[in-house]
């Protein structure tokens, strides 16, 4: 999938979370609310880290069973992505506290 694909899904499960709201089913419409915000998500991820399709067609150094190399990529991942001064997560809710 690439971002547009996830910016489509998640504007289409938003629309199904707000069907399943109309009808009554609450846990349902939940779970598709929080969909979108997952396919939302994975765009913004696409977008900032130029990598337009997901999971990247290089897969072989994600898909693996080596726990501790997996490990490393998600820690380093995620402290790029938290400590970014331009569009990191703490720049951004730094505007908030």
């Amino acid at each position: 999938m690439n971002r547009d694909d996830f910016r489509k899904l998640a504007e289409t499960r938003l629309e199904d979370a707000k069907v399943l709201l109309d009808a009554g089913h609450f846990g349902a419409a939940y779970y598709f609310a929080g969909y979108a915000v997952e396919c939302a998500l994975k765009a913004c991820v696409c977008k900032n880290t130029h990598e337009f399709d997901f999971p990247p067609k290089d897969t072989s150094k994600y898909y693996q069973h080596n726990l501790k190399k997996l490990a490393e990529r998600a820690a380093r991942s995620l402290i790029e992505v938290v400590s970014d001064r331009q569009h990191g997560v703490l720049q951004w809710l730094s505007k908030y506290w």
